[in-house]
């Protein structure tokens, strides 16, 4: 199993919550560069900006930690430290046909390891996760289910 969506259940208190997403894999957002993109917020803390943005991990964690903040829509692209490459186009979630068209889709971002994508604030869509980080999620949150046959 290469790629997740976790929708429609009562597993999670509420979905795209980032801390808690990457709690469940077990990934260390320092661990990575992270571009993010497509964001929509239920709420926008002062220092945050919805605009398409490249965060450090150290920098994403501590905003994690600080805020605790609903992702209606947004894809998070992890990258290796250091590695920035130019998102041309920039990865989107919103009527992107690549996350239903039944295959198994890649990170969008040229150079992403993965990237998780905040759906609708009603699922959480995780492409190309390093397979303990797949096992780890599934373990917290086994109604989670192959993307493939989501919606294909």
């Amino acid at each position: 199993m290469k790629n997740l969506i976790l929708e429609k259940t009562d597993q999670v208190r509420w979905y795209t919550n980032m801390r808690d997403v990457f709690d469940a894999a077990n990934i260390a957002p320092q661990d990575y560069d992270w571009y993010v993109s497509d964001i929509e917020t239920n709420w926008r803390p002062p220092e945050f900006s919805p605009d398409d943005q490249w965060f450090t991990g150290d920098e994403l964690a501590a905003f994690l930690r600080a805020h605790e903040v609903q992702f209606i829509w947004a894809v998070f692209s992890a990258v290796p430290k250091g590695l920035r490459p130019k998102p041309d186009p920039a990865p989107y979630v919103e009527d992107n046909p690549r996350y239903w068209d039944g295959t198994e889709p890649e990170p969008q971002l040229e150079g992403a390891l993965f990237e998780i994508a905040c759906w609708d604030s009603s699922g959480t869509i995780l492409i190309n996760l390093p397979e303990q980080a797949i096992h780890s999620f599934l373990m917290r949150y086994p109604d989670a289910k192959p993307l493939a046959t989501a919606r294909s």
